[in-house]
């Protein structure tokens, strides 16, 4: 995607972009251990796990499985707001939430970690957000980046 060699990339991948502990704890060996300098939070438009936050807060249907629970538990205080008073999900709402989960996992990983937040106010580490677009490849940078 950008252009990247093996080795050249330390990737954490979990649905949803979520900010979970072991996902946490693999940003920071990353940083911390192989000097990272840059983490980039990156959700996609049609994310199923998104889709189904935005389900269980408009219509109440969870998951079956406690561990996509889980996932999806942790993607709804990021897309609360959003969906309040909405009993429809389209597109745009999908993508208005998957925007501000993005957003959340970023600062929480600025935030809520002693590791990144230090090396972040050091200047040693960047943390942004970003969104891929399946359909067409392009990657959108958010907040000015």
């Amino acid at each position: 995607m950008f252009d990247c060699g093996l080795g050249e990339l330390f990737v954490v991948r979990v649905a949803g972009n979520i900010a979970a502990p072991s996902i946490i704890g693999s940003v920071e060996f990353a940083a911390s251990t192989f000097g990272t300098q840059l983490v980039v939070v990156m959700g996609h438009t049609q994310c199923g796990a998104v889709k189904a936050a935005l389900q269980m807060v408009t219509r109440g249907s969870a998951p079956e499985s406690q561990n996509v629970r889980d996932v999806v538990e942790r993607t709804i205080p990021a897309i609360t707001e959003l969906v309040a008073g909405k009993d429809q999900v389209d597109d745009a709402l999908t993508l208005s939430a998957t925007r501000a989960n993005v957003r959340a996992t970023s600062s929480h990983l600025r935030h809520g970690s002693r590791v990144l937040e230090q090396l972040t106010d050091e200047g040693r580490l960047r943390v942004v957000g970003a969104c891929y677009e399946l359909e067409t490849g392009r990657v959108e940078f958010l907040d000015g980046v």
